[in-house]
């Protein structure tokens, strides 16, 4: 392993979120247009499809502590970078429903791996002081997969078979960047250190809250995720190329959401939810309303953008 700055791990870290969240796991809604035309899928049968990242997604997480206390940060982090490999391999091969599903099964798996084995990675790198800030750079790798996705799209939007096997070249440069980079030990702790005290019921109470409202988000953005390129093109009549500028709306305004989450975990948590959560829901409702209309649907981009990212980050550092 060869040792990182904290800003070097930073970049590493965005740049592995940047596979993992961007290119495996929500690239696949700007595909969905040309994917569901090839392989003749219905809305219900797609919408199936688009649900499974998340729930592999949530399978993982659950998981994923003990698989970096257990394996270490370097192994969990190859670990997802595996499934990312396997699974953009097996969606640019994919024939049927069936193999597509099993492929964004597996591309939730790899998103829900990377995080928790780049934190545990952090707090063995990176001074305590730098943990909020390194978490806000990592996080908004996801917005830097989602750019990097766009002119994929453009150009290569009859060959998303092709697009999806350049995605699984660059996660296995992540695997290798990932296995020789990032330190094979979760944490560092003295060995006369004292056992952390156990999470009292106040805490659980909290955690409790903290995991619901994260839970609600990515649920209901999923829809967004999975489905606003498919019903601008479907039911908006614009054309195929439109996805792109949308998805860069996206990106772009996450770059800025990073920035967001830092200022509000430093300040007041609370009312920035409550003011992305409505950023969210309009952003919603303003695509749903106007999907024919290119201004309004870039702006709701840019809304859905700062207020993902901005709600993802803040939950991962109040965490």
């Amino acid at each position: 392993m060869r040792s990182l700055s904290s800003t070097g791990f930073s970049l590493l870290g965005a740049a592995l979120v940047a596979i993992s969240f961007g290119l495996a796991r929500f690239a696949f809604g700007l595909f969905v247009p040309p994917i569901r035309a090839e392989l003749e899928l219905t809305p219900y049968v797609i919408g199936i499809i688009g649900a499974l990242p998340l729930i592999s997604f949530l399978l993982a997480t659950l998981v994923a502590p003990f698989a970096a206390d257990r394996l270490g940060a370097r192994n969990t982090a190859v670990l997802s970078g595996v499934f990312g490999v396997g699974g953009l391999a097996l969606i640019s091969q994919a024939s049927a429903a069936l193999s597509l599903g099993v492929g964004v099964f597996a591309c939730g798996i790899c998103t829900g791996l990377m995080m928790p084995a780049l934190t545990a990675a952090m707090q063995a790198l990176v001074k305590r002081s730098l943990h909020g800030r390194v978490s806000a750079v990592m996080n908004a790798g996801t917005s830097i997969g989602v750019i990097v996705a766009v002119p994929a799209v453009l150009f290569l939007a009859g060959a998303w078979r092709f697009a999806y096997l350049s995605f699984a070249v660059l996660a296995g440069i992540g695997v290798i960047a990932a296995w020789y980079f990032i330190p094979s030990v979760s944490r560092v702790t003295p060995a006369n250190a004292a056992p952390p005290p156990p999470i009292s019921a106040l805490q659980w109470s909290r955690l409790f809250r903290l995991s619901l409202f994260a839970f609600v988000m990515g649920f209901v953005s999923s829809a967004y995720w999975i489905f606003a390129p498919d019903l601008v093109v479907t039911l908006g009549g614009l054309p195929p190329g439109a996805t792109g500028g949308l998805w860069l709306a996206v990106g772009i305004a996450g770059l800025g959401g990073a920035v967001v989450a830092d200022l509000a975990d430093r300040n007041n948590p609370a009312i920035t939810q409550a003011l992305m959560l409505t950023m969210l829901s309009a952003s919603l409702a303003l695509l749903a309303a106007s999907p024919g209309q290119l201004v309004l649907a870039s702006f709701s981009a840019l809304v859905f953008g700062l207020a993902y990212m901005s709600l993802t980050g803040l939950y991962l550092m109040t965490g």
